[in-house]
């Protein structure tokens, strides 16, 4: 990202809220010398990023001219730094220290369930079941695809989300499958996986369900 874009967002998240003068001020502080014509522009991109939502009215406690204040939208904690894998990570470790295998394993599965409810999946034949399986799994980070072939309807997951943590805890490779088992309504067949040394994790659905 441009630095000039990156220091507004950081003034954004440090102060909650700015006006275009507040943003000038803190950035003359850091960079130099910078117009407000210079700083809106940088706004405009970063509202087209949605990164920045349109402005808004500040509340004035004495009359005068409305102040429009600017906020990072929720898309923008993407561009801080974060600790979720290592939370995650260990979280997972701390059950499986705490819990039996079979205790764990209902954890996840309960996480699976949960997920699944979210996806809202409709009924139908299964190629649109998978088309909406693969939407859900697309916008949590799987880069999933699917076809058709003489085995039956495959689905290809070209992306572990959680890769760095899954690398040792199967268990999340297991939470995947019944994922993917719930999303669809039916237990797949799984003929690749990422963990022996293959490009990507691939399920077969019966062609005739």
């Amino acid at each position: 990202m441009q630095q000039t874009r990156r220091h507004i967002l950081e003034i954004l998240k440090e102060r909650k809220e700015a006006t275009i003068d507040e943003i000038v001020t803190a950035l003359s502080e850091r960079i130099g010398k910078i117009t407000a014509v210079t700083v809106r522009h940088h706004l405009e991109i970063l509202r087209g990023d949605a990164l920045v939502a349109a402005p808004a009215v500040r509340r004035r406690s004495a009359p005068g001219r409305p102040q429009y204040v600017y906020t990072l939208t929720e898309r923008a904690a993407d561009h801080f730094p974060n600790n979720y894998q290592g939370l995650a990570t260990g979280l997972l470790d701390e059950l499986k220290a705490r819990m039996s295998p079979a205790e764990v394993k209902r954890v996840l599965e309960g996480v699976a369930h949960t997920m699944v409810e979210d996806a809202m999946m409709p009924d139908g034949p299964l190629p649109v079941r998978l088309d909406h399986a693969v939407t859900y799994l697309n916008s949590r980070g799987y880069n999933a695809t699917w076809h058709e072939n003489g085995n039956g309807h495959v689905l290809t997951v070209h992306n572990c989300p959680y890769e760095q943590m899954s690398c040792g805890n199967h268990d999340l490779c297991r939470l995947d499958e019944k994922l993917i088992e719930g999303l669809i309504g039916s237990p797949p067949q799984r003929v690749h996986w990422r963990h022996e040394d293959e490009e990507a994790c691939t399920y077969v659905f019966d062609g005739n369900e």
